[in-house]
Parts: C-alpha cells; sequence; structure tokens
C-alpha cells in the first residue's frame, strides 16, 4: 500500500471520528436532553421557562448552529494536515 493510500486512509478515519463526536453531540442534546431528560431538567428554569422545555425549543438549535461551526473549523484543520485543502 502506497504512502498516499495510508494518508487517505487516516483522513477518512479522522474525519468520521469528527463526524461520529458531531452526531453523538447533536443526539445527546435533541434527544437526550429535549426528550428524555426533559422532565428532570424542568426542575430549573432559565428566563423563567422549564430547563427541558428551553432545550427542546431554544438550547438545540444553539448548539447545532455551534456544531456546525465546529465542525466546519475541525474539517479546515483536518484538510491541511492531510493536505487536502482547496488553496
Amino acid at each position: 500500500m502506497s504512502q498516499e493510500d495510508l494518508s487517505r486512509q487516516a483522513y477518512w478515519r479522522a474525519h468520521l471520528r469528527l463526524l461520529a463526536i458531531c452526531l453523538a453531540i447533536w443526539f445527546l442534546v435533541s434527544f437526550g436532553l429535549g426528550i428524555i431528560l426533559a422532565a428532570p431538567l424542568n426542575a430549573f428554569s432559565i428566563g423563567g421557562y422549564p430547563l427541558g422545555f428551553w432545550f427542546a425549543q431554544q438550547g438545540a438549535i444553539y448548539t447545532f448552529i455551534i456544531l456546525i461551526f465546529v465542525y466546519a473549523w475541525r474539517m479546515n484543520v483536518l484538510d491541511r494536515k492531510y493536505n487536502v485543502h482547496e488553496e
């Protein structure tokens, strides 16, 4: 196997690892905090709203937007590390 093939495999593994982490965070926030743990979180409140409701309506959206920026930033880092960037 050539050095280029090994580099491609390492890049793909790093990409899949990043994707798995982002999807795990997405699942935890949307399904875990917004649905499964909503009742216990409702014991707390943010701005007068129960925390479980807040996570389902606002917190998940904020988290997803942050995930998009983190994913783009990390992919740029990976692209430069494995020399597959477009610039």
